[in-house]
């Protein structure tokens, strides 16, 4: 490996970088008569200073400055806890970045504050988007969120508590699951499944089993399949084979991700789903691990969660020409690539996604580079999907609880994102 996972941080998680910014916030964006300053917004991914994204951006604009001297970028760098917030607040100021790479976009595009893809990148830069991430950033059929970077989930297990159960190789079924599960209890594990269902991030989890189930938070149209019966018994499933078996961690509703990602470094959960970060974990604590696609209700689940990052280009300034010649030289392959390679994620481009899976020092994010073709990501297009995803944080762990009830917590969820949906068009 180039390197050996440090800094790992995922596309789409919270790190615990503390707000940091590593370029003085000036004015918003102009032109005159020394050529154009163009302010971008960015997100933090390094877990510490000699990691910090700012080499990369800092040799990124050196580079694009000197082949075009008369555009100047001047880069501001915000832990992913606060990017979005930071954007919003030079919004509602009047002074919109000129470009920010963040998590969401819908609200702006719905308000026709953002520039397009087509009116910023060249049609092959626009046609190097892998399909499954590029097909998120759209609204209304038009792309608004450029993808940035992105992650999967796969299907982690700890391989010497799978052995010392007579566990030979990764369940592929929700029953091999759980006939895995019951033989890692005997054994002695404390925690067969990390199940984590509290507010941290639960939304990924959810969605893996959804898909898992067949079933998903939209359909092929774009409409909200929340309570989708398919949905449901994935649900009533979890409850009654999982946790109502003692199976899982206790309380998955107030358990978060990092809780659940801490247990396996420590050898107490034996099988969980995570994303790239969960390599450098088990490495720096020794545990010998596998990886492998999610099971699924009757085998191995036909696509897993995708998270993206997108990058947005704000109107209000007028830079449309200097921001094109600067994303269309960001989105080169060697540039795509050097960063997903330099934060261990997994690129946005077919050009770079090709180079990387040929290149065997990138081996160890092959099992989530084959995920991402076929990823599900979130429904990022709805303006209604944040307050969804905030009701999502506060409820689903409601489904599994001894007396819950699936049904009904999904219908909820399913009854405020139509409710949203239909009052934002």
């Amino acid at each position: 490996m180039r390197r050996r996972f440090s800094g790992l941080l995922a596309a789409g998680v919270s790190t615990t970088l503390a707000l940091t910014t590593l370029s003085a916030c000036g004015e918003s964006s102009s032109a005159d008569g020394a050529g154009t300053t163009l302010k971008l917004v960015v997100t933090e991914y390094g877990d510490r200073s000699g990691n910090s994204s700012k080499r990369y951006w800092d040799q990124l604009i050196g580079e694009f400055e000197f082949k075009h001297p008369e555009i100047s970028v001047d880069v501001d760098i915000y832990d992913r806890g606060a990017v979005d917030r930071r954007v919003s607040e030079l919004v509602e100021a009047g002074n919109p970045p000129d470009m920010a790479q963040m998590a969401t976009y819908a609200d702006y595009a719905e308000q026709d504050m953002l520039y397009s893809a087509d009116e910023l990148l060249s049609i092959p830069a626009q046609a190097d988007f892998v399909t499954a991430v590029a097909e998120a950033g759209q609204a209304n059929r038009t792309q608004y969120g450029m993808p940035f970077v992105a992650s999967t989930r796969v299907f982690f297990y700890n391989k010497k508590l799978l052995r010392d159960a007579g566990i030979t190789t990764p369940p592929k079924t929700w029953q091999e699951l759980q006939s895995a599960a019951v033989a890692l209890e005997q054994s002695g594990v404390k925690t067969p499944y990390g199940l984590p269902l509290g507010p941290e991030e639960p939304q990924a989890e959810t969605l893996n089993w959804l898909l898992s189930g067949g079933g998903g938070y939209t359909d092929n149209i774009g409409a909200y399949t929340i309570d989708a019966p398919e949905n449901v018994r994935t649900f009533e499933w979890l409850r009654d084979e999982l946790v109502a078996k003692g199976l899982t961690n206790p309380e998955p509703g107030e358990t978060d991700r990092q809780d659940v990602y801490d247990g396996f470094a420590r050898g107490e959960v034996a099988m969980l789903n995570g994303h790239p970060t969960l390599m450098q974990i088990a490495q720096e604590n020794g545990i010998d691990y596998g990886m492998a696609p999610p099971p699924g209700k009757d085998g191995e689940s036909p696509a897993t969660t995708g998270v993206a990052d997108w990058m947005t280009a704000f109107k209000k300034n007028g830079n449309q020409e200097a921001i094109g010649e600067f994303l269309n030289f960001a989105y080169s392959k060697e540039n795509v690539l050097k960063f997903a390679q330099q934060y261990d994620l997994l690129p946005v481009t077919n050009s770079a996604f090709d180079a990387m899976r040929a290149d065997k020092e990138n081996k160890a994010v092959w099992e989530f580079l084959d995920q991402l073709r076929t990823a599900q990501l979130y429904p990022v297009d709805k303006v209604s999907w944040g307050p969804t995803v905030r009701t999502l944080r506060a409820t689903i762990g409601r489904t599994v609880e001894p007396k819950g009830d699936p049904g009904s917590v999904l219908a909820q969820l399913q009854r405020e994102a139509e409710t949203k949906e239909n009052a934002a068009s």
